[in-house]
C-alpha cells in the first residue's frame, strides 16, 4: 500500500530529495522547498539548472544562470564557488563534500583545501565521481576524460564516437557507462581499457534517449530510461551486460520511461513515466506495485529515502509528492 503526500509548485522540478530526511525539491525558479520542515523556502540561484544531493544527504548542491553553485541544508545557503558571466549546467557531489560542476568545456572541482580547473576540447555533459578516491570522469563528444583532482596526472581518455550527454561509475568502480544522444547507453570496463574491444560495452536499441539511470544497491544491475519499460541491463560476472538480454520492468505500451531510482536496500526499482505515474517493479520477477496514477505531466526526478521506506517525485508541471510505502 502507497500513502501519498501531494505537492504542487506550478514549477519544473529539477530534483526530488532527502535532506536529513527531509523531503526537498530544487525548481527550476531558483528556489529549494522543504514542505514538511516549516514549509521552508530558501532562493538557491537566479535560474536553476541542475541539482544533485550531497552522498551524506546534509544538504544538496545547486547550478545556475547567475554563475554561482550554492549548497543548500536546512538551515539555510552558502555558496560553494562562482564563475561570473557563466552557466553552471551541470554538478556532482562527491567525498568529503567535494563538489564538481562544469560551464561549457570547463570543469572545476571544489574541496575545502583547494579548487581545480580541468579543461577540454569539448562541452562537458556529465560528472561523476569515482566511489573509491578523488577521480571524476566528464563526459563530452566523443567519450570521457578521467582526473585526478588531487595529482598533476595526465586524463585517461575513454573513446567512443558520439555525444556522451551522462556519465555513472559503477558502485564497484569497475565500470563506466554514459547516456547518449544516439539513444543508446556505452560502457567500458575499466580493468581492461587498453583492449578496445574488451573494454567497450554496447547497449542500444532504445527508442528514445536514456537520460536516467540508477544501480542497484549491489551493482548488479543498471536501469535506465528511454523505453516503453525500465530497461535493466546485468552487471554481474566480468564481462557485464555483454552478451545478456536486459530484464524490461514495467512495461506500457501507451508511455515512455523518464525517470528510474534503485531502491538503497532491495532489488527494485521505482519507475516514473511520460504520463506522470510511478510503479515499483521488482527486478528478479517483474512483480508490480503501482505508486502514483497518471498525473499532468512527465516525472522529472525520483529518489528513495536512506531506508527505502519513502519516496519522492516530482514532475515537469511542478507537481510532486512524498510517497510512503508499506507493505
Amino acid at each position: 500500500m502507497a500513502i501519498i503526500a501531494p505537492y504542487d509548485f506550478d514549477e519544473h522540478v529539477e530534483l526530488a530529495t532527502f535532506v536529513d530526511d527531509q523531503p526537498a525539491f530544487a525548481l527550476v525558479d531558483g528556489t529549494v522547498r522543504f514542505p514538511t520542515y516549516n514549509q521552508q523556502v530558501f532562493e538557491a540561484n537566479v535560474g536553476l539548472l541542475c541539482a544533485e544531493r550531497s552522498q551524506d544527504y546534509a544538504s544538496l548542491v545547486t547550478g545556475g544562470e547567475d554563475g554561482r553553485v550554492m549548497r543548500v541544508g536546512l538551515q539555510g545557503v552558502e555558496q560553494v564557488a562562482e564563475q561570473e558571466r557563466k552557466w553552471i549546467d551541470v554538478v556532482s557531489c562527491g567525498p568529503n563534500n567535494a563538489v564538481g560542476f562544469a560551464a561549457g568545456r570547463t570543469v572545476w572541482v571544489a574541496t575545502k583545501d583547494m579548487v581545480r580547473q580541468f579543461d577540454h576540447q569539448r562541452a562537458v555533459e556529465g560528472i561523476a565521481f569515482a566511489p573509491k578516491g578523488m577521480r571524476i570522469a566528464c563526459s563530452r563528444y566523443n567519450g570521457v576524460s578521467i582526473h585526478w583532482v588531487a595529482s598533476q596526472a595526465a586524463p585517461v581518455d575513454l573513446h567512443w564516437d558520439g555525444a556522451h550527454t551522462g556519465v555513472v561509475y559503477s558502485p564497484d568502480g569497475r565500470y563506466i557507462v554514459t547516456s547518449m544522444a544516439e539513444n543508446a547507453l556505452h560502457g567500458w570496463r575499466l580493468d581492461n581499457v587498453k583492449s578496445a574491444e574488451g573494454a567497450h560495452m554496447r547497449m542500444t536499441g532504445y527508442p528514445a534517449k536514456p537520460k536516467s539511470l540508477s544501480w542497484s544497491p549491489k551493482g548488479k544491475w543498471l536501469a535506465s530510461s528511454g523505453a516503453q519499460a525500465a530497461i535493466c541491463w546485468p552487471f554481474a560476472g566480468k564481462q557485464g551486460p555483454m552478451g545478456k538480454e536486459p530484464k524490461e520492468l514495467g512495461t506500457r505500451a501507451d508511455a515512455i520511461v523518464t525517470q528510474v531510482a534503485c531502491h538503497p536496500v532491495e532489488d527494485v526499482v521505482a519507475v516514473g513515466y511520460n504520463d506522470g505515474m510511478v510503479m515499483a517493479v521488482k527486478i528478479e520477477d517483474a512483480a508490480e506495485a503501482l505508486l502514483r496514477r497518471p498525473g499532468k505531466s512527465a516525472i522529472s526526478s525520483l529518489c528513495w529515502d536512506r531506508r527505502g521506506d519513502r519516496l519522492v517525485f516530482g514532475s515537469e508541471a511542478g507537481e510532486a509528492g512524498l510517497i510512503t510505502v508499506s507493505e
